[in-house]
């Protein structure tokens, strides 16, 4: 297996989006999966202009001359590929970037699959799963539902299929305890082994990482204390 990876937060290797996906991605090495992994913040990665040259007049092809140019020839290579994205508003801007360059990858030739106009990937793109990883701050693993739908939206576009989704929500409270983060991070770890050697995640594992780490209300109080904590000391 051929893995790319695009971590999409800001802080890069420090973030809790990284905290699932790392664990996740020595699972497939433990695998013998060839793992790449690019941080979107450090690719110098244009808008797409709409112009639609890479559809219309030299299909595969994007003309604009950034760091996708590197990107591309992985992207054919690879057979997985894992998108790593927190919960903005909806996305962080890099990788609404990234995904949006991704159009050259399909082939202008359309059917309609399930009520719906859709296309498939180039003959020389050998992508055949996508994955997301995405953490949010807030309770509900509903936040996640703006990422999820688009990154599952992208799969069906494209006649891929869309392997599963490990989602953290209120990921800022990973850390405070240690034996039930340890429990996510090996699950996550073992999701990334399993979609290695057997091509799917298991759901017990999914909603292993997932699982609530704090009362909702609990959460609640906690985070709007500590807004009206900072409103006082100002």
């Amino acid at each position: 297996m051929k893995v790319l990876a695009i971590n999409g937060s800001a802080r890069m290797q420090n973030g809790y989006t990284a905290m699932i996906l790392t664990p996740f991605l020595e699972g497939m090495k433990q695998a013998e999966a060839q793992v790449e992994l690019f941080y979107s913040k450090q690719l110098n990665v244009s808008p797409c202009t709409g112009e639609f040259q890479c559809w219309y007049k030299k299909p595969g092809e994007c003309y604009i001359p950034d760091s996708m140019q590197l990107v591309y020839p992985r992207l054919r290579e690879a057979d997985t590929l894992v998108l790593a994205i927190p919960v903005y508003i909806p996305l962080p801007g890099e990788m609404q970037n990234f995904i949006n360059r991704l159009c050259p990858l399909i082939e202008p030739i359309l059917s309609k699959r399930n009520g719906r106009t859709r296309a498939r990937p180039h003959g020389n793109v050998k992508i055949r799963r996508i994955v997301l990883v995405s953490t949010c701050g807030w309770w509900e693993k509903g936040n996640f539902s703006t990422v999820l739908r688009t990154v599952k939206e992208i799969a069906r576009d494209t006649n891929t299929n869309f392997a599963g989704a490990l989602l953290r929500p209120h990921a800022g409270y990973l850390d405070k305890n240690k034996e039930t983060t340890k429990e996510i991070l090996g699950a996550a770890r073992k999701a990334g082994f399993l979609l290695a050697t057997e091509g799917k995640i298991p759901n017990y594992l999914l909603e292993t990482i997932a699982q609530p780490l704090i009362a909702e209300e609990v959460f609640r109080q906690g985070e709007n204390e500590q807004y009206r904590n900072l409103k006082r000391e100002k």
